[in-house]
């Protein structure tokens, strides 16, 4: 099973620049995005169902123009969720899971605490919530793929110049201690599994030419509970795909 996750920062800005193309030769079974900034009646199914897609699940935030994550996949689930029970950030738009045999993957977009105080109180209050969700499904569903952007570097080599960013929301010690506490709970960074490279990143700023001088971040993520990590056979950064700030990411796992 090839997974692909991609924050698209619009999903029709993402498609005026060549998406679809690129998704027909990507080819991935399950292509999860974040960030589709629309509402379901403004993202057209038919070229994803052209392509196979006969699955298209979309949690739009209530806010227009904000938020929200979707999941396209060739073969229908077996079962899937809107949202983890939380009002508030399920009116957000910010997961969606999907079960495949005996594998669960989990869609999700992890708030940014850019905008200030509160949104950062509030990313901290996600990240809890998100982990005793995750610890609960589990329970049921071993075999979990959560991916997303996750807005967090987790270690210093997964950002530019770490030194610089020590007060920046996305590499705040609050944050990376939580992603070394969920790690340690049983989660593996598949990336990192083959890939120990520096300057391995999957989001850039528009500012500066940063991407055309790899000035980037790593936030988005392939995460797998221990119980899959065996099944694991690659994981990468696909750089090369410039429909966004953020690049695509890619998985695949051995789905029996």
């Amino acid at each position: 099973m090839k997974i692909i996750s991609y924050n698209l920062n619009g999903i029709r800005s993402a498609e005026g620049k060549g998406l679809i193309q690129w998704l027909q030769d990507a080819n991935p079974d399950v292509f999860c995005v974040q960030e589709t900034k629309a509402q379901p009646e403004q993202i057209g199914l038919l070229p994803y169902q052209e392509l196979g897609y006969g699955t298209c699940l979309i949690h739009s935030a209530q806010k227009k123009g904000y938020s929200g994550v979707a999941l396209f996949s060739k073969k229908a689930p077996d079962h899937y969720t809107i949202g983890m029970g939380n009002d508030f950030f399920d009116a957000e738009g910010r997961v969606i899971r999907a079960d495949f045999g005996d594998i669960s993957v989990v869609c999700v977009y992890i708030p940014s605490g850019t905008t200030g105080d509160v949104r950062q109180q509030l990313k901290m209050e996600f990240l809890d919530l998100f982990t005793d969700y995750l610890q609960q499904l589990r329970i049921e569903r071993p075999n979990l793929v959560i991916c997303g952007d996750y807005n967090i570097c987790r270690q210093p080599i997964d950002i530019n110049h770490p030194e610089r960013h020590a007060k920046s929301s996305g590499f705040l010690p609050e944050e990376r201690a939580w992603f070394d506490k969920f790690v340690n709970l049983g989660y593996v960074d598949t990336f990192r599994l083959f890939n120990q490279e520096p300057e391995q990143y999957s989001w850039w700023s528009y500012m500066a030419n940063a991407r055309e001088k790899n000035l980037g971040w790593r936030i988005d993520y392939h995460i797998v509970t221990d119980a899959l990590k065996p099944r694991v056979t690659s994981a990468s950064i696909l750089q090369e795909a410039r429909h966004s700030d953020h690049c695509p990411v890619e998985v695949k796992v051995e789905n029996y």
